[in-house]
């Protein structure tokens, strides 16, 4: 192939070594407008994962790399005055000046042909004169700029500051400097590249930024590899007990914004996007040079397995978007925590510290405790310590107390519609339903919205509390879980408002019925999706009726011996309506602004709370974020739930979307968690109210970290209690808990041992003269010790 690579990055380096090892006749030609002895940043680093990939695909480069590597395994995290260091984390970074010198004459060893110093031709002429072009030409792309209709980039501009710098100091670890300065927190990422020196990298946000006077160099304009000396003074002055009489080292340092990129397509024609080009991950989460290095690894993979270049290109992208697609999503959580690290400022050091290594979700509390046994005991002491209690037992088996309600674990049964009953009764279906839910070890079970009058049905399989009978089925359900378990059971009462009158899931979720049809009200007339019926826009006679038909509701739920009502106004039905601004399109005091947007909603709280009793908590479930443009924001979210905590809520169920047809969520493990943390710590922690986070929690394991991080108080599961009505039991089981917080039900705990499975009775013999060392042998405390400071010639060495 005739290969032409635009960009001299560490990407393009490699792809153009890999690719003259696979077949030598390869014509390659890369151009880089830099000169060969330029670079921007300090140090690089790797996972054991690629380096294991490097040493597969060229042993001479990895060798290289693994000599010169500075190692380690510690993370230290500087809060408050204390250092948490915690252990097993496994780091290897080098110098990027390094890195690009090794790349550089490893292409020249192998003939490519480097041009450096030299901006490259017209790409339309490249494409037409080579087989193939490489767009390896960094974040702001003018390959990928030119032909943006085909690769449809999305750039993500994030708000926080950074600034890429350097120090003398040689760090042993990973460091968190996390300082809460006169104009708010202030964050240092470091990490040691080698035996001279660490990458210092000052992160904050835009409002920090403002008031610490950064702001006085920004309408500067810097000549190219020039730095903002007078930030860099300012920064030298604030971190000045962080450095320890260590110099800041700057290289073309300024301010920057980091964005996101991605793209709806890396290929067009024989172009072909990598590296930063493609996509961007938060330096938070690791390196780009590692995801631009392992995308070449596929790239030059791809080529030489595949017969022609489409073919190529096709399997390339298919196998490396996954890949980075799941690098991003932990990327947003990570640097979406890091833009609001202020909140957590009066958290315990020990939290803290668990709640930063989790930010991604990457960590969570078993993946800690294989790592850092001592430091995941830790964290679980805290945690039983900040709740009262003398046992320190899994998270999720912690009591917990919402209003006067006395709960014997953090699991919720979230409400899940099951569109099974007949005219509003619930029947068996909702009492083995419901009843194997409590009889499964959850400490409060949910019914399914319960709707409070026949037009507020979803579809006319819902339940309802419209009706004596209705109640008088839900006493039964009720007795049964009080008299068979030590649940709790809530009710969440409903109205569906213009997502009303359509059919059942299973025969299309969200369609309007075809026959039997009834007329469905909302804030506006505007319908939730192009097939639905356009609601009614409700008058105030209409509100009135309304309201007295959730206060009837209350009363009956009352009757029927519930532990807990929840509100449900969230998930696009009526009271979410008025709410969003996607839906509530009126113009009197019921829209417009969030306070009028607010006022229905809050008038049937209040009428709910009047009917309910006050012994008892009243909960309500709220869409956190519209997930359309021009709706409802994380920002909003934070008002509404202020407002309701402010009207006696005792606690915040935090959902997202489902306002309308076009949404566009952001979906993944624990999605809406983040959500819930900001409404905890911003609104319901310093209220003394319950926060709920509920979405895609699926295990034992996310349901501690999420707790032990203090990102909620309780934690919301739907479909996976479809899968195993037991889950809780069967998690405790998995823990080897036992206690009242995981409590078998007579009849059942002969079965409260997992039973075995297959071979365990196998007893294997000797088979070696000596034991191995295995992993979990290992120290778990490593630093990066060099053995001759300040020596380039010292080989790097590790110390336990």
């Amino acid at each position: 192939m005739k290969i032409a690579i635009v960009g001299g990055g560490p990407g393009g380096l490699y792809f153009a070594a890999l690719m003259k090892q696979l077949d030598p006749a390869h014509q390659i030609t890369l151009w880089e407008r830099n000169a060969a002895s330029d670079t921007f940043g300090f140090g690089v680093v790797f996972s054991d994962e690629t380096l294991g990939g490097i040493g597969n695909a060229d042993p001479a480069i990895a060798d290289y790399m693994s000599r010169r590597f500075a190692r380690w395994s510690d993370i230290d995290i500087h809060f408050k005055g204390e250092t948490m260091t915690v252990g097993g984390q496994g780091f290897a970074a080098m110098s990027r000046k390094e890195l690009l010198e090794l790349l550089q004459r490893r292409c020249a060893e192998l003939g490519v042909d480097l041009r450096f110093s030299t901006v490259a031709p017209p790409v339309e002429e490249l494409a037409a004169g080579y087989d193939m072009v490489l767009a390896s030409d960094g974040i702001n792309s003018q390959i990928r700029a030119k032909y943006a209709e085909t690769f449809k980039p999305a750039l993500d501009p994030r708000p926080n500051k950074f600034m890429w710098l350097g120090t003398d100091q040689v760090f042993e670890a990973f460091k968190f400097f996390v300082k809460d300065t006169t104009w708010g927190t202030m964050q240092i990422h470091g990490y040691p590249y080698s035996d001279q020196g660490s990458t210092f990298i000052v992160e904050m946000s835009e409002e920090v930024w403002h008031a610490a006077g950064f702001d006085e160099t920004a309408g500067d304009v810097f000549p190219p590899g020039a730095s903002d000396e007078k930030a860099i003074a300012k920064i030298r002055e604030i971190f000045a007990e962080e450095l320890g009489g260590h110099e800041v080292l700057k290289n073309n340092s300024k301010w920057l914004n980091f964005t996101t990129v991605r793209n709806a397509t890396w290929q067009y024609g024989n172009i072909v996007l990598l590296g930063d080009a493609a996509h961007t991950a938060h330096f938070s989460i690791g390196s780009g040079t590692k995801l631009a290095m392992e995308d070449s690894l596929a790239l030059a993979a791809c080529l030489h397995e595949h017969p022609d270049l489409e073919s190529a290109l096709t399997a390339y992208e298919a196998e490396r978007r996954p890949v980075v697609e799941s690098t991003q999503r932990a990327a947003q959580a990570s640097l979406e925590w890091f833009e609001r690290i202020g909140q957590y400022k009066d958290q315990d050091a020990t939290r803290f510290a668990f709640n930063l290594l989790t930010r991604s979700r990457r960590i969570t509390q078993e993946n800690l405790r294989l790592r850092d046994p001592g430091f995941a005991a830790r964290v679980e002491a805290d945690f039983a310590a900040l709740q009262g209690s003398a046992d320190v037992v899994p998270a999720m088996f912690q009591p917990y107390r919402i209003g006067n309600l006395e709960l014997k674990n953090r699991v919720v049964v979230s409400p899940m519609d099951m569109y099974s009953a007949v005219d509003g009764v619930p029947g068996d279906f909702h009492l083995v339903h419901l009843g194997s839910k409590a009889l499964g070890g959850a400490g409060l079970v949910m019914t399914e919205m319960v709707c409070v009058s026949a037009e507020g049905r979803i579809t006319p399989g819902c339940t309802g509390l419209y009706s004596d009978g209705q109640r008088d089925s839900w006493t039964g359900i009720v007795d049964f879980v009080h008299s068979r378990s030590t649940a709790k059971i809530g009710a969440q009462i409903g109205h569906s408002g213009r997502k009303g009158s359509t059919r059942l899931m299973w025969d299309g979720m969200d369609k309007p019925l075809e026959t039997g049809n009834w007329q469905v009200s909302g804030p506006s007339a505007v319908p939730y999706g192009t097939e639905n019926q356009t609601p009614l826009e409700l008058d105030r006679a209409g509100m009135d009726v309304v309201v007295a038909d959730f206060t009837a509701a209350a009363a009956r739920a009352d009757q029927a011996g519930f532990d807990l009502l929840e509100v449900h106004a969230a998930h696009g039905y009526l009271l979410s309506s008025f709410l969003s601004p996607v839906a509530n399109k009126r113009t009197d005091e019921y829209g417009g602004s969030l306070a009028n947007r607010l006022r229905f909603p809050l008038e049937v709280f209040d009428a709910v709370r009047a009917a309910w009793p006050a012994d008892k908590p009243l909960t309500v479930r709220i869409s956190a974020t519209d997930w359309i443009e021009g709706g409802n924001t994380s920002d909003d979210a934070v008002e509404i739930a202020r407002a309701f905590v402010a009207h006696g809520a005792a606690g915040i169920d935090v959902s997202t979307g489902q306002i309308a047809a076009e949404e566009k969520p952001a979906f993944g493990r624990s999605y809406q968690t983040p959500f819930a943390d900001r409404i905890r710590q911003e609104v319901a922690a310093p209220a003394g109210v319950a926060v709920i986070a509920v979405g895609a929690i699926s295990t034992y394991d996310d349901v501690n970290s999420i707790l032990l991080a203090g990102r909620c108080d309780l934690v919301a599961l739907g479909r996976t209690h479809l899968y195993d009505p037991q889950w809780t039991l069967h998690a405790a089981a998995e823990q080897d808990y036992k206690g009242d917080g995981a409590d078998w039900i007579p009849p059942f705990r002969a079965g409260r041992r997992k039973p075995p499975s297959t071979r365990t009775d196998a007893v294997r013999p000797r088979l070696s003269l000596l034991t191995e060392q295995d992993a979990s042998q290992e120290p778990t405390h490593l630093r990066w010790t060099p053995a001759k400071a300040n020596s380039a010639e010292a080989e790097p060495v590790m110390a336990q």
